[in-house]
């Protein structure tokens, strides 16, 4: 396991305060605010931890900016506990406030009809460049951005987009991208971490999918993003780290958001995640 891996785990691995109450802590990074991704793995391992059945939907809001110098309180409501389907709320509390909701369901593997979406075709990730390789090839990006993501030093997630880089190609594009996916290193066999794990990779690239139709880039300085809310189904097994295809597109822009839905596959092309998000998108013209 990778040392930005170790990290991620790390995160989610919540200090327990008392029975529904758990307590999260943020990366030493030069962020303006906690990642989307991080709190609601983070949340999402805070509900697990109160159930023992796999989870197979969430549904989130983001509140508030989260402080990355504060630690992140989060409260678990048991809402409903059956016999085929458990309930969860989270809050996560920052200075008294919530910054961020979760609602999460949990069911036991069940047998049943079957059948999914087809896997588009991509190149195999093997072939494709590594997100520090795009880096240090691109021409087009702002050499103060080049510098900022390097000295970051490695991702807990190896990402490796099919197209050009998402962050700072202004040329407009299809709303969609494919990005392959996979956890810089082995993972415990936990199935939740893995959840957890995806969740936290599944925030990183849908805002940017979003406005790949515009003249703009993300990292313009006139562009103010950020996400509104999330949801996920997690339809089959998988490894978070072993390669999955991120396949998003794009339906809608207006009133400064845009929405966005995805599906996760497996190498072998079994569809294991579904991910539907709203963000905002707010372009500050500089004219």
């Amino acid at each position: 396991m990778s040392k930005a891996l170790d990290r991620l785990v790390a995160l989610l691995d919540l200090e327990q305060l008392e029975v529904n109450l758990f307590r999260g802590v943020s990366p030493d990074e030069d962020r303006q605010r906690v990642f989307g991704g991080q709190v609601a793995g983070q949340a999402l391992i805070a509900a697990g931890k109160t159930v023992d059945r796999p989870v197979h939907s969430l549904h989130a809001y983001f509140l508030r900016p989260g402080d990355m110098k504060v630690p992140i309180v989060y409260q678990v409501d048991r809402l409903r506990d059956g016999r085929t389907f458990t309930t969860r709320h989270v809050t996560a509390i920052q200075h008294g406030r919530p910054i961020f909701a979760l609602s999460a369901s949990f069911q036991s593997e069940e047998a049943g009809l079957e059948h999914q979406a087809r896997m588009p075709e991509a190149p195999d990730p093997e072939t494709l460049p590594t997100f520090r390789e795009r880096l240090l090839a691109a021409t087009d990006a702002p050499p103060e951005f080049i510098r900022h993501m390097l000295e970051r030093g490695e991702h807990p997630i190896d990402s490796r987009p099919v197209d050009d880089g998402l962050f700072w190609v202004r040329e407009p594009h299809p709303a969609q991208s494919l990005v392959w996916i996979r956890a810089n290193g082995a993972l415990p066999d936990d199935p939740l971490l893995h959840q957890c794990v995806a969740t936290y990779a599944s925030d990183m690239t849908l805002l940017e999918t979003a406005i790949r139709p515009h003249p703009i880039a993300m990292i313009d300085d006139g562009m103010v993003a950020a996400s509104l809310d999330h949801s996920m189904w997690f339809h089959r097994p998988f490894r978070a780290d072993e390669w999955l295809l991120y396949a998003q597109d794009s339906w809608s822009m207006s009133s400064s958001r845009g929405f966005t839905t995805a599906k996760l596959f497996t190498r072998d092309g079994r569809l294991a995640v579904s991910v539907a998000q709203e963000g905002f998108l707010r372009w500050k013209r500089s004219d």
